[in-house]
């Protein structure tokens, strides 16, 4: 399964010291990790066995009933309460039969009541616990596992749980409670006709063990697909502009529809399976109320039984068997259920490879950030910065604004990578204000930083709300300032409603330069002592770049920056420009130094600057 195993480049380690929960049998796992909502738990299954035992009462009093008219005073009624007359002792058992039909009603009510919030309150804390720690995972975790897998766990699998939470747990419940008092009826009765009516019992509890078994790996198969069909149309609605733009509408509409199949095959194995489960049952049911039916009727006929009894077994066999055709749709829920929970504490138990450190950094904070020894790699793979023979060196002094540049591959992105600490060094430390980053909380890293990447994410709101998303509390005159920063000011206020416009999902209804705009207005409201750009000119156009270089002259000037960039022009005034090469530094200095040396920095930018081509690979 792709939401368990390794997380970053590490193995994953269990959150306490106690057996794993997925690796618990899933009811023990949900009984472990909600262990605050046990009297609550406990409170429902009371209601629901007084509601039980007022369910199984009115076959009793229907037995009272007949005995009352057959023997008159002689009746149970007649004797116990000394009442002779036949309509009298039916009033009585009448108004206890009342009683007992608004005893059901009530502990129906408060029993539905309790189950179904029990239900409800698992399912709202699994999925919000779930997502929490989906989104505390290192980012090389989200960039390897699809987030239609995560989304059908959040989804679909916590609403497999809560539907068995809200009917197939008060079922089972009901069904063996009822088993028991209907077997201390009998019990109190004749003994004989207890055991042929509960012959059936045991065949049904073996069918069901079997069942179970049969039916646990068919439905891991059925949460699988169901992720799998999940992740492709998620996958797809995502790239939908690319699929359209290279006509491949038919292919991944084939894809889906494999997908979708190998979901409906693997429903149907499992389906097949869980039907059987129902004749079974009711041949059981068959052949015990068939034995119930003729050895009571024949020791009714000897004078054995009291005709009142006889009815009441007779009802009570049906009270007892008919429910257990339920069964096989209960065992469906379950199976779907603890397939589910799997999944659920699979996610549960990942744990992040960046652990939050404790300390803060002392105010004010300067942003004074340095890269001392650092080796990186991915997984196992090789080193992408630094190497075994030495590591990554790098110091850029408060206020001052230093560029990362070099050809694709080279580890510019692996650099902030460790910067914003979404991953950590295999060697070495980054320093910020001569702290390690993995010393500080994520308030006070991250808190200091404005992160502005070269993908700008909007999320579905407005303006004003995706330019304060770091500083919800932020006034509208300070959104104003920052948009004004970052020269973004003019184009919003050109919009239909202002900052009050919607921008869509992913803020599609803007251009490329503009949601890069509002995003540097975003880092810039943080008022940050460290402004981190991940080519953030790479795809906007000239009057764009132009507009973003401007505002970085000036926001820069107070602040340290690192900006990593494609564009050698965006960085030319920078105080100081790294060469990165195979993951170290080839050269650093100023643009006029570089361009001076002669290196690989003057060859980027006679390419760029038009001062010769590319030699031909012919």
């Amino acid at each position: 399964m792709i939401l368990t195993g390794t997380v970053g480049s590490g193995p994953v380690t269990a959150p306490s010291t106690s057996a794993p929960l997925g690796s618990a049998p899933p009811l023990r796992a949900l009984w472990r990790h909600h262990r605050r909502h046990r009297p609550r738990f406990a409170l429902a299954v009371l209601m629901t066995a007084l509601n039980t035992a007022a369910d199984v009462a009115p076959e009793l009093l229907l037995g009272v009933a007949i005995d009352i008219v057959v023997r008159g005073s002689d009746s149970f009624v007649g004797t116990v309460l000394g009442i002779e007359g036949r309509f009298e002792q039916l009033v009585v058992v009448a108004a206890v039969n009342a009683a007992v039909w608004v005893v059901e009603s009530l502990t129906d009510y408060a029993a539905s009541v309790l189950w179904r919030g029990l239900a409800q309150t698992v399912q709202d804390e699994l999925r919000t616990e779930a997502y929490t720690r989906v989104q505390a995972m290192d980012v090389s975790w989200h960039e390897r596992t699809p987030s239609g897998q995560v989304l059908s766990v959040l989804s679909d699998d916590v609403n497999q749980l809560e539907r068995f939470l809200d009917v197939g747990a008060r079922t089972v419940l009901h069904t063996v409670l009822t088993v028991v008092f209907v077997g201390i009826v009998f019990g109190a009765t004749s003994w004989q006709v207890a055991v042929l009516a509960f012959l059936p019992v045991p065949v049904i509890a073996w069918g069901s063990i079997r069942f179970q078994r049969r039916l646990e790996p068919l439905y891991a198969d059925v949460r699988g697909t169901a992720g799998e069909v999940a992740a492709v149309v998620a996958g797809n609605l995502g790239g939908v502009a690319t699929i359209r733009a290279f006509t491949a509408e038919g292919r991944e509409s084939a894809r889906v529809a494999r997908a979708s199949r190998a979901y409906r095959l693997a429903n149907a194995r499992a389906i097949r399976s869980s039907s059987a489960f129902v004749p079974l049952i009711r041949m059981a049911i068959l052949a015990g109320f068939t034995a119930t039916l003729l050895l009571g009727g024949y020791y009714t006929l000897e004078g054995r039984l009291e005709v009142g009894i006889f009815t009441v077994l007779v009802f009570m066999t049906q009270r007892l068997l008919w429910p257990l055709t339920d069964l096989g749709q209960t065992l469906d829920l379950y199976q779907r259920a603890m397939a589910s929970t799997r999944r659920i504490f699979g996610l549960l138990e990942l744990e992040p490879r960046a652990v939050e450190g404790a300390a803060s950094l002392p105010s004010p904070v300067r942003g004074g950030l340095e890269l001392r020894g650092v080796r990186f790699g991915y997984e196992d793979g090789p080193d992408v910065l630094g190497g075994p023979d030495g590591g990554l060196d790098m110091v850029v002094p408060a206020g001052q604004t230093h560029a990362v540049v070099g050809t694709t591959g080279a580890g510019k992105s692996s650099l902030l990578r460790l910067v914003l600490r979404f991953a950590d060094p295999r060697a070495g430390a980054v320093l910020l204000d001569g702290r390690d980053v993995r010393d500080l909380t994520w308030d006070s890293l991250r808190g200091a930083i404005g992160y502005v990447s070269q993908d700008a994410f909007l999320f579905h709101g407005t303006v004003r709300e995706n330019i304060a998303y770091g500083r919800p509390d932020a006034t509208d005159a300070q959104v104003e300032g920052a948009a004004r920063a970052a020269e973004a000011h003019d184009f919003v206020a050109a919009l239909p409603d202002g900052y009050a416009t919607v921008v869509g999902e992913r803020g599609q209804t803007l251009s490329g330069g503009q949601r890069q705009r509002l995003a540097l207005a975003r880092a810039l409201l943080r008022d940050p002592a460290l402004l981190v750009l991940d080519e953030a000119t790479s795809a906007v156009d000239t009057e764009t770049e132009a507009a973003i270089q401007r505002s970085l002259a000036r926001v820069t000037a107070t602040r340290t920056a690192l900006v990593v960039a494609h564009r050698l022009s965006t960085v030319r005034d920078a105080d100081r420009i790294w060469v990165l090469s195979a993951g170290r530094v080839a050269e650093s200095g100023t643009h006029d130094e570089l361009v001076a040396l002669g290196g690989a920095y003057a060859g980027l930018w006679a390419v760029q600057t038009g001062e010769h081509a590319p030699a031909s690979p012919h």
